[in-house]
């Protein structure tokens, strides 16, 4: 054999290996860098994401780990932006036709991210401020190690307060699939059931200088009222709180409810609350159950 033809096969076979290596080295980059949706996922757009099979993590979140989540650990890894590495999260409300609530369990921290090292937004809390139990909107819930995390809206200002606690602290979930929503430009209030409207009539909403404010909420209780013709025959208590302070409790929380003042409906006469006649709210009272969004425009 030439010796010489045997130094030019090795040069080739070393070629060869390292073109392997790199296009080996351009798939592995190609999976970090994939952002599209998994293959055969599919889904419909809601208030609060994208439902069905499909991976919910942004560039920007870096809460993803994958050690079990607890105070003796290192802060979390960021998270590999890859349909096949990020959690797919379980999208739990639209907020339009279906809508996941549930009580608090357990006195918890409300977390800005999924994952005891991030700062505290709030607390679980088990009455409202009329002292009935208080309801959480779970909006998608996310596995983080061993411990899975539900998003929550929080009943608190500022208005729009989202954080994430540990199922672990909530109650089983129940389901509604109604929707309220308020529209200020023509003072109606609208109720749908699985998208069909089944319920209008006008409203009284908050002054120029004490708006009712706008976004989304939900009901948190409902109750008769009993001895305050101000307020009508029934009173729903909302999670919106009001720029303007109202004389409900805790400063300003949104309601709606009757009046003894019908003439003034529709209009704009309250400090935030929505004010219905009262043949309305108690028509009303019968179509409505706890957990049902609130869409304020």
């Amino acid at each position: 054999m030439d010796p010489r033809r045997g130094r030019g096969t090795g040069r080739i076979v070393a070629l060869a290996a390292a073109l392997v290596a790199l296009v080996s080295l351009a798939g592995i980059g190609s999976a970090i860098a994939d952002t599209s949706t998994p293959g055969g996922a599919t889904g419909a757009t809601g208030a609060t994401g994208t439902t069905g099979a499909t991976t919910t993590c942004a560039a920007a979140d870096t809460t993803c780990t994958s050690t079990p989540d607890t105070p003796a650990a290192k802060q979390p890894r960021p998270c590999p932006v890859s349909a096949a590495t990020c959690p797919t999260d379980q999208v739990l409300s639209n907020e339009t036709t279906s809508t996941t609530w549930a009580y608090d369990d357990a006195t918890t921290p409300v977390r800005r991210a999924p994952s005891t090292s991030s700062p505290r937004v709030a607390t679980l809390h088990q009455n409202t401020e009329d002292d009935l139990p208080e309801v959480y909107i779970a909006l998608r819930e996310r596995q983080v190690g061993s411990t899975n995390w539900v998003e929550l809206r929080i009943p608190m200002r500022p208005n729009g307060t989202t954080g994430w606690a540990p199922r672990a602290a909530l109650s089983d979930f129940q389901a509604v699939t109604t929707e309220l929503v308020l529209t200020r430009a023509d003072e109606t209030l609208k109720l749908y059931r699985a998208g069909h409207l089944i319920f209008s009539a006008p409203a009284g909403i908050g002054t120029p200088g004490d708006p009712t404010p706008t976004g989304h909420f939900w009901i948190r209780e409902e109750f008769p009222v009993r001895g305050d013709a101000a307020y009508g025959p029934f009173a729903f208590g909302t999670s919106a709180y009001a720029p303007g302070l109202t004389d409900w409790p805790g400063g300003g929380v949104v309601g709606v409810h009757g009046t003894n003042q019908p003439g003034l409906v529709p209009g704009r006469p309250s400090h935030g609350c929505v004010r219905l006649r009262n043949s309305d709210i108690a028509r009303l009272s019968h179509l409505v159950p706890i957990g049902t969004p609130l869409l304020i425009q």
